[in-house]
């Protein structure tokens, strides 16, 4: 008589893990959907039950919070940066390193958008929240710091120290993105600034260089 072969599971996540996991398939979904999407879509983008959700969320509000948390999150953009090699030109370097912060505050514009354009409020303001908006000067300070290391090989150059031109870069690219505080408003629908003219501004100027006669 032929045996059924044992079917192994796969191994259990830990919490931390499965909320990860939960969030990374949330992302997408509430960039589509805002605070409509439901945690039944969420939980089949995941290929988990429902109920899962519900054992690492106390409900679809603490969910919307941590998407948002991801979304303010740098961490892949501080990967980027990290990647950025120093030999090439400075006007090459802080091309890739807008490119990749870009790319950040698109997602973040994104999903702070999609909530607000469905009428979800900040945390801070909901009743019975305890919890304050999030931090986002807290995050850009490892920015920073990465920012300034790529400005470092010009330090002799710089009219300001690399930590002080990294903060000018990165509010530069701020407004170029149109960045707004989550818990205000929508970020801003306009397109980024092309990024070759964002560093080109940045480094030369806003004034057209005058023609040799």
């Amino acid at each position: 008589m032929a045996t059924t072969p044992n079917r192994r599971r796969a191994p259990a996540l830990d919490p931390g893990s499965r909320r990860e996991m939960i969030v990374r398939a949330a992302l997408p979904l509430v960039i589509a959907h805002g605070s409509a999407v439901t945690t039944r879509q969420i939980a089949q983008a995941a290929g988990i039950g429902e109920g899962t959700i519900f054992r690492v969320f106390a409900d679809k509000e603490e969910l919307l919070d941590a998407c948002v948390t991801e979304a303010l999150s740098p961490a892949a953009a501080l990967d980027e940066l990290a990647l950025v090699s120093v030999d090439q030109p400075l006007a090459d370097r802080l091309a890739e390193a807008a490119s990749a912060l870009q790319a950040h505050l698109g997602r973040l514009g994104a999903v702070v958008g999609a909530l607000h354009a469905t009428g979800r409020r900040g945390r801070g303001d909901r009743p019975g929240s305890s919890g304050g908006p999030p931090d986002r000067a807290a995050g850009s300070l490892p920015v920073r710091e990465a920012l300034a290391e790529l400005f470092e090989p010009e330090r002799k150059s710089l009219r300001l120290s690399p930590e002080q031109t990294a903060s000018m870069f990165l509010g530069l690219l701020f407004v170029g993105a149109g960045e707004q505080r989550a818990e205000d408003a929508p970020a801003d629908p306009s397109p980024p600034l092309p990024v070759r003219d964002l560093v080109d501004v940045f480094l030369h100027g806003v004034l057209s260089r005058p023609t040799e006669t």
